[in-house]
């Protein structure tokens, strides 16, 4: 099914289940998702082979993953994911030590076709209007990798901004970028 940038595409962020592991592990294996994942040329899997069954039955983790869809004339057509979680709480300690208050993003678009159709600017405004809907939301976080200046562009253009550079994991150099409550708030 094509996609179609068509102002009659309505774009919403779903919880995502099981049902959606096939597709989610499909998107995985994409290069466009692995080169955002990693800066291993070498690799067939992003994210280190996610589990998605045990990470979308996790429910202590804390990670809530949303599957983005397009609502179109055929039918809902599954474009990407966000996971959210507090990067103060979450059991991995992935971000290490980190204040309290904030919530860290993660955002990708799986079929190459969606890229470039503005459709992740949809999914994060979706995503951080929910995240600062609670109220213990000073900040969002996120961590696109250093050498991935495409994704330092559209962060920035939301409103991130640097922090500073951090190795997560031994091997991934990464640009942590952060948007305060305020800044967003105050959005034109």
């Amino acid at each position: 099914m094509a996609l179609s940038p068509s102002p009659l595409d309505r774009l919403r962020l779903r919880p995502a289940t099981l049902k959606d592991v096939a597709t989610l592990t499909g998107w995985d294996r994409q290069p466009h998702v692995i080169a955002c994942s990693s800066d291993r040329p070498d690799l067939d899997v992003a994210f280190n082979g996610i589990d998605w069954p045990a990470e979308l039955a996790d429910l202590e983790s804390g990670i809530s993953t949303s599957i983005a869809e397009m609502r179109t004339k055929d039918g809902d057509q599954p474009i990407g994911v966000i996971q959210v979680c507090d990067p103060h709480t979450e059991p991995s300690h992935y971000w290490g030590e980190i204040e309290p208050g904030l919530r860290a993003v993660d955002i990708w678009i799986g079929p190459a076709e969606a890229l470039g159709r503005g459709y992740g600017t949809q999914m994060m405004t979706l995503a951080l209007d929910a995240a600062f809907g609670e109220p213990s939301a000073r900040a969002v976080v996120i961590d696109p990798l250093n050498s991935n200046t495409a994704a330092h562009r559209f962060y920035r253009r939301l409103g991130f901004v640097e922090v500073g550079r951090r190795v997560f994991n031994d091997e991934d150099d990464c640009l942590i970028m952060r948007l305060e409550r305020a800044d967003w708030l105050s959005r034109a």
